[in-house]
């Protein structure tokens, strides 16, 4: 039997080689960014793939159950912890970037404690909640009893959700963004599998599209986890080394507290948003899911960059290579521009023969298409948010991007909504909400970027941090 590698005798120093610290930015960005655009589209591909199986088997209101109010409503309890494990993330990478393994093993089971303790919580407030909240952002009731059945099963299984993020954060803050892409394919082909079980043939409705979706999570969680525990690489984890670290945990909430807040008031702007579109009618909330299925294909690649920069500057932080760190900002800047402007080509040429994936119902998809003319042409407007915003937490200040970004994206979008939308009720005043909200946000990431205060100060705290640690 080979011998246990204990966090003490890992090496002192991360291996020679960081491809991340080294080498052409543009290519390293392109190799690390890749494999995370790829994950995010299965990710996204068996979700619009659960949908229209749904949406064609069950009906109209089962896809507006499974879409719009229960996702938002998803994304507001998960959002603050997949926040919270964001600053696990940014330390993994630091303390790996710049050659700290001792720390990086105590990060790793820290995270790992955060994904169990966080599980637990997200299952008893989900079940417990989620109907109350539904009703309090008027779901039609033709809809609600689907969303009930949906949104009970998913929170029933939220512990592997939370451990495949946890997991595929911590081999991304390594760089490792390939093995999180090949579960996320498996973990496709298994949802749409039992999608296909569970609804077309079985014929258990929304239980069953619920039902698979939170079995092939489990795959995708235990394929993940069995890679951290197999590894002889300094980012293995021990189960039975699984614990707080009190130190490692105010790190993460330093940097993950503002995160996880971020995304729930990103979430519950989005809730307003949705019961706004609720208003509107069935028709309208129907067109709406179908078009965040086609939007989230925007977002996965946003995000794979806001995912790229954050590791990218992470590591060049930890390793003292400001210069690359910088350069690198400006690099995927120029690259996310450009993607954007190709993805809204895409939307505006296949929009209306995306739609049909999910329903035929002319009304729908009139509604689907005035949303894609409306919005996708303005992605551009949210592109300095994503790429800054990552950028400055990779070096670990993310208090003050959180505040931007809650002030200029919620706080603005739900006064939007409070104000225009009764003044003129139709569904383009409350999709106005987003150009407008993300134009005045990006405005003010591209000044405090530029300022340069959040870089000094986390080279001074980053100095004042291994000074105790070595004293």
């Amino acid at each position: 039997m080979a011998e246990k590698i204990s966090q003490e005798n890992l090496p002192e120093s991360r291996p020679a080689g960081n491809s991340i610290t080294e080498g052409v930015i543009w290519k390293q960005l392109l190799i690390f960014f890749f494999p995370i655009v790829m994950g995010t589209f299965f990710q996204q591909l068996y979700n619009t793939i659960d949908a229209a199986i749904v949406g064609n088997y069950v009906g109209k209101e089962a896809l507006a159950a499974v879409g719009g109010t229960t996702g938002t409503l998803i994304n507001l309890l998960v959002g603050f912890f997949v926040g919270l494990a964001s600053g696990a993330t940014v330390i993994i990478s630091q303390f790996y970037g710049g050659g700290d393994i001792r720390r990086v093993g105590r990060a790793i089971h820290t995270a790992a404690a955060l994904a169990i303790i966080g599980s637990v919580l997200l299952m008893v407030l989900g079940l417990a909640f989620s109907p109350w909240a539904l009703r309090l952002m008027g779901t039609p009731p033709e809809i609600m009893a689907h969303a009930l059945v949906y949104i009970r099963v998913y929170f029933a299984g939220i512990f592997f959700n939370m451990v495949y993020n946890i997991g595929s954060g911590i081999l991304r803050a390594v760089g490792d963004s390939r093995r999180p892409l090949y579960f996320l394919i498996v973990c496709c082909f298994v949802n749409v599998l039992l999608d296909l079980l569970f609804v077309a043939v079985f014929q258990w409705g929304i239980f069953g599209a619920a039902l698979a979706t939170i079995l092939s999570q489990a795959v995708s969680a235990a394929l993940i986890i069995l890679v951290l525990i197999k590894t002889d690489q300094a980012y293995r984890m021990d189960v039975k080394a699984i614990h707080i670290d009190p130190v490692i945990l105010k790190s993460i909430i330093r940097i993950g507290i503002p995160a996880g807040l971020q995304s729930v008031l990103y979430s519950v702007s989005n809730l307003v948003i949705q019961a706004s579109v609720n208003s509107f009618g069935t028709d309208v909330v129907a067109a709406w899911t179908a078009y965040g299925k086609l939007d989230g294909f925007f977002w996965m690649v946003i995000s794979s960059f806001g995912i790229a920069i954050t590791t990218f500057v992470g590591q060049n932080f930890g390793a003292g290579n400001y210069g690359r760190m910088r350069r690198s900002v400006r690099v995927c800047l120029a690259m996310t521009f450009g993607t954007t402007a190709a993805i809204t080509g895409l939307f505006l040429l296949v929009g209306e023969a995306f739609y049909h994936i999910f329903t035929q119902d002319q009304v729908v998809i009139g509604y689907g298409m005035e949303m894609v003319r409306f919005l996708a042409p303005v992605y551009f407007t949210y592109v300095c948010i994503e790429i800054l915003s990552g950028a400055v937490r990779g070096v670990g200040d993310s208090l003050i991007p959180t505040i931007i970004t809650c002030f200029g994206v919620c706080a603005l979008r739900v006064l939007w909504i409070a104000l225009a939308v009764p003044a003129w009720p139709n569904i383009r005043t409350t999709m106005a909400s987003y150009p407008i909200t993300w134009t005045i946000t990006s405005i003010a990431f591209i000044v405090y970027y530029l300022r340069g205060g959040w870089l000094k100060r986390q080279i001074a705290a980053k100095e004042k941090e291994a000074k105790a640690d070595g004293a």
